[in-house]
This record gives C-alpha cells, structure tokens and sequence, in this order.
C-alpha cells in the first residue's frame, strides 16, 4: 500500500518544489482542499517556515530554516515508507525518459532549414505534428515510472493528471502547453517531477541529470 504524506508536509514540499507558490498553485500540486492549504500556510507563516513575497513573482517560499525543516521531513518519510529501492529504479526510468523529452523540447524550439538551425516559426505543420506524436509516445513511456512511484508514496499520484492535462492541451494546439514557463506546460511538470525525485532521494543534480 502507498504510502500517504502528511498534509502540511504535502504543502511544504510543493513550496519547496515551486520555490514561490500562491495557493492556488499549491492546491493543484496536493490536491488538498483550498481552505485546508490556507490554514497550513498560515501556521507555516506564524512558526517561520514561510514567508509571503510581493512583488513580479509573488507567493510563498520557505525560510532557510523551513527549508532544513523540509528537507529533515522528506527524510523521515522516506525512512517510514521504507521505499528507497522503489524511488532508485524510478529515478533510473525517468532520467531514461529525461534524455528524450530534452531532445524534444530543444526541436521544438529549433529546426534546421537549409542546412542552419534557426528558430521554429511553427508554419510547417507536419513538423509541429511530429513532435506532438513523440510527446505522446513520451508520454506513455513515463507513465509506468509513475505509476510504481506512487505505488511507494502515494504524492507521485498527482504527476499523471498534470502532465497528462498539458499534453491533451498540447494536442488541441495550444503550443504554450509545451515549454512555456510558469504557465504549466508539460516542462514545468517535468522539471517539477525531477526535482521531486531528486529531493526525496536526497541527491545532487549530476551530470546524468543534464540542465
């Protein structure tokens, strides 16, 4: 049986993971209720492990002292999931799908005409349309990977959805739904996924990890 996060360890991980989160964010990564968030973070706020930020990226972030606090929960949680082995074998099946969907990303953004790589002007719909075929075929490649990784802790259960709404965004052509930052997109989730991985683990981003 997964293993069921905390609540308030569910939102300080998504502030974490995000690094300026407003609730709403916050309730779509956990699925808790909003209400539920709202009085979390407002008890995060008044023990220091939060604070509010203002300004062009707003929200909430952890304290460095929220942030070893974070850090010491994951742990703990990993220790009482007893699921390492799980987590290293999800890890290996990610970073294989990893390499792809970085390729991918980089010839959505560049293709090569004439002999130079210039940037996508996305008017050549069949190239377009390929690479939304290979995200799909990506797409299900990773969702074995997720489905034992949530069968060790249940949180990884929300990856799925998530990737799977900007990838049906994708497809109905809504191109931002791809790499856009901040709005989202599949690579948002990715990236998100990744450092998930990484957090949880307890590792350091290496050069098996790319950028």
């Amino acid at each position: 049986m997964a293993y069921t996060s905390e609540p308030d360890l569910l939102v300080m991980h998504a502030v974490r993971l995000k690094g300026f989160a407003e609730c709403e964010q916050i309730v779509e990564a956990t699925g808790l209720a909003e209400d539920v968030t709202i009085d979390i973070l407002n008890g995060f706020h008044a023990d220091g492990t939060v604070t509010r930020r203002e300004g062009r990226i707003s929200g909430w972030a952890l304290t460095p002292g929220g942030r070893e606090r974070h850090r010491k929960r994951l742990l703990d949680e990993r220790d009482a999931a007893a699921c390492t082995e799980v987590l290293d074998r999800g890890y290996e099946g990610f970073l294989c799908c990893n390499e792809s969907f970085k390729q991918l990303c980089t010839d959505w953004q560049l293709r090569i005409v004439g002999g130079d790589l210039v940037a996508n002007d996305h008017t050549d719909t069949g190239y377009d349309g390929a690479i939304g075929g290979r995200l799909q075929e990506l797409h299900l490649e990773v969702l074995p990977v997720l489905e034992a990784l949530s069968s060790a802790l249940e949180r990884f259960g929300t990856y799925p959805d998530r990737l799977g709404a900007a990838n049906e965004r994708f497809r109905q052509g809504q191109r931002e739904a791809l790499v856009r930052p901040l709005s989202g997109s599949y690579h948002d989730v990715w990236m998100e996924l990744h450092q998930d991985l990484l957090l949880t683990l307890d590792r350091e981003r290496a050069e098996a990890d790319g950028t």
